[in-house]
């Protein structure tokens, strides 16, 4: 313990092992121990006590729309990873669309990489992109260290990455499967949406009408098949459909390489309780029924729904119009998620050792970070300090976000993040963010 310099200590710590009152050694960056509460500090270290403020492991969202470069517009690495420490979000995975160029190739990759590397906050990882015609480029992108494969089943609303049709899928499928790569679909099925209703217009209803739920459990239907006779590992973004549960249990319990996630704003919002003309809560797959979000709960709890992640999708305001047809769908969320998902969880009777086991230790084994996720011995010192019990209510002006739009504008939340660290360095307390010191991640580093 001679080369502990930092010493944290609340009266909850929430370890693999359950919450408890316990003291964490920090050595290097590394967690070196965690010890009972009443350890001696090692002389020379630094001591932090939280009192009952709870010590959970930094927030690891694998589903973040940075858009930089290219589109910075509407959102860049400095402002979204400022808005992750703000919301004890330790580490994000960005995705390879709504940036120019898309991470579609190696050269692509590394032009992202360069734009993020003196701008990020926390630590910042990549996906690929899987095109009908960069098939070739999959491998070299896995060798590069990108986390796996975005695909679309339907239109990605953006020109430069179309979608894939069965066939293309397979064949994307087939070429990751081969170097047991992940691949993460947005699965709508395409001529489920195109035999929907098109309507246009203010009204909330209409547009939840344009993107049924059969759309979703078609095309995840479609994805189980694809995986099963590929024999690839295969993961469904964002779903939102309660009715495709039962098949994503039953591909499980056969043992389809299938994980799952869900999002805060299907988790804590509701179709009912959107206004006409409020594109701020249009998102793709869309927010929906009360009914349909305590499926999605029950499937968490159970374990068919794997983790929550934010899909973080800004745009400027001016693409948020009052025709839901017309307004861009996307859900801005880093700096409110833990607040959010916690304040409906603990309505619910789950534990914020529910939260982090959805919210960072399962989005941790999904892109195979073993160094984050969980404070015990080894591991990256990556905390959020939080005061569960404190509420605020959200205005968007204190949002770090580039544009401050956001579904949960005038909401009281649960759960005050007092403050982050990011291997044993506190980057953000009471608000105040400091310079960045983020590293760029790649697979198996």
């Amino acid at each position: 313990m001679s080369d502990v310099n930092l010493v944290l200590r609340s009266t909850r710590v929430i370890t693999p092992e359950g919450t408890r009152p316990a003291t964490v050694a920090v050595a290097d960056g590394k967690i070196a121990d965690v010890l009972p509460y009443e350890a001696e500090v090692p002389a020379g270290a630094r001591l932090e006590d939280f009192g009952d403020d709870v010590l959970l492991p930094g927030i690891v969202d694998t589903h973040v729309h940075v858009n930089d470069p290219g589109r910075t517009e509407w959102e860049g690495f400095w402002t979204a990873t400022r808005a992750a420490a703000a919301g004890g979000i330790t580490t994000l995975v960005d995705m390879p669309l709504n940036s120019l160029p898309p991470t579609t190739t190696v050269e692509n990759l590394r032009v992202k990489q360069e734009v993020a590397a003196s701008k990020a906050h926390i630590d910042t990882g990549f996906w690929g992109g899987a095109l009908p015609d960069n098939v070739r480029d999959l491998g070299p992108l896995h060798e590069a260290g990108v986390f796996g494969f975005k695909a679309f089943l339907s239109p990605s609303g953006v020109e430069e990455f179309p979608e894939l049709d069965q066939k293309q899928l397979e064949r994307s499928l087939a070429e990751i499967a081969g170097f047991d790569g992940l691949m993460i679909i947005h699965a709508e099925d395409p001529h489920e949406l195109d035999a929907a209703p098109h309507l246009t217009g203010p009204k909330y209803a209409d547009y939840l009408a344009t993107r049924p739920r059969v759309s979703e459990n078609t095309a995840i239907e479609g994805l189980i098949n694809a995986a099963r006779r590929v024999g690839a590992r295969v993961h469904v973004l964002h779903l939102s459909s309660s009715d495709a549960l039962p098949l994503i249990a039953a591909a499980k319990r056969e043992g389809v390489r299938l994980t799952v996630e869900t999002c805060p704003h299907y988790l804590t919002l509701t179709a009912e309780e959107v206004p006409d003309g409020a594109s701020e809560f249009k998102c793709c797959p869309p927010i929906r029924e009360d009914a349909n979000r305590d499926l999605l709960w029950d499937a968490l709890a159970d374990g068919t729904i794997d983790c929550i992640v934010t899909d973080h999708s800004p745009s400027t305001a001016d693409l948020k119009t009052a025709d839901f047809a017309t307004a861009w769908g996307g859900i801005s969320g880093l700096q409110l998620s833990l607040p959010a998902v916690w304040t409906e969880a603990r309505k619910r009777g789950y534990t914020l050792e529910d939260v982090v086991r959805w919210m960072s230790t399962a989005t941790a084994n999904l892109v195979g970070l073993t160094q984050k996720g969980a404070i015990e011995a080894g591991r990256d010192a990556d905390f959020a300090v939080l005061a569960p019990d404190e509420t605020f209510t959200v205005d968007p002006a204190e949002l770090q976000h580039r544009n401050r739009v956001t579904a949960y504008a005038g909401k009281t939340l649960h759960g005050v993040v007092k403050s982050t660290w990011l291997r044993g360095e506190r980057i953000q307390h009471d608000g105040v963010i400091a310079e960045p010191t983020g590293r760029l991640l790649e697979r198996n580093n």
